[in-house]
């Protein structure tokens, strides 16, 4: 049942939101170099790793320039990203990592992996949230635990949510969120 709705609706969005995605594609590239689209490796159902699509809201890495969480007053983020991330445009392309079955529509939010690797051994049931297919949007997000997790508190109340969700999931609990 899950699949099926992922499915249907991920089509239909994508379908309905072409023209859309079409100017956003070109906004970000008349906006600063590099491609429209960023991907990123990430964990998945049973940890495998997956391609993760977003709008690039960002400028390119520097050579040399490692991870870091990007925070609300990020300089590396342009001014088509601002807006992007504003609205959280920047999580459309998601669409497609849910026709290719890597995501689903709803479900825990899918970490980089350097973040990940940084509560596996902080939070005992950190794991917990890859027992399934991450979402574009969570009960996490639902309930105002987004953005940047600058805590380990932040980051257990998130993963409490996600648990709560893998726990109680049901297609009437997606809808609402």
């Amino acid at each position: 049942i899950k699949r099926t709705f992922d499915l249907v609706v991920s089509a239909s969005l994508l379908l309905l939101l072409a023209p859309l995605l079409i100017a956003v594609a070109i906004g970000i590239r008349l906006d600063s170099p590099g491609k429209a689209l960023f991907r990123q490796s990430r964990k998945g159902f049973n940890q495998e790793k997956f391609e993760i699509f977003k709008f690039r809201t960002m400028r390119l890495a520097l050579p040399g320039e490692g991870f870091r969480q990007t925070d609300q007053n990020d300089s590396r983020i342009t001014r088509v990203g601002g807006f992007l991330r504003r609205w959280n445009i920047d999580e459309l392309p998601q669409l497609i990592n849910v026709l290719r079955g890597e995501m689903s529509l709803v479900g825990p939010r899918p970490h980089a992996i350097e973040h990940d690797d940084m509560y596996y051994d902080k939070i005992a049931a950190y794991a917990r949230r890859h027992n399934i297919k991450p979402g574009i949007t969570g009960l996490a997000q639902a309930l105002g635990h987004r953005g940047a997790t600058t805590t380990l508190k932040q980051m257990q109340d998130r993963l409490d949510c996600d648990v709560t969700y893998i726990q109680n999931w049901s297609l009437l609990l997606d809808l609402k969120i």
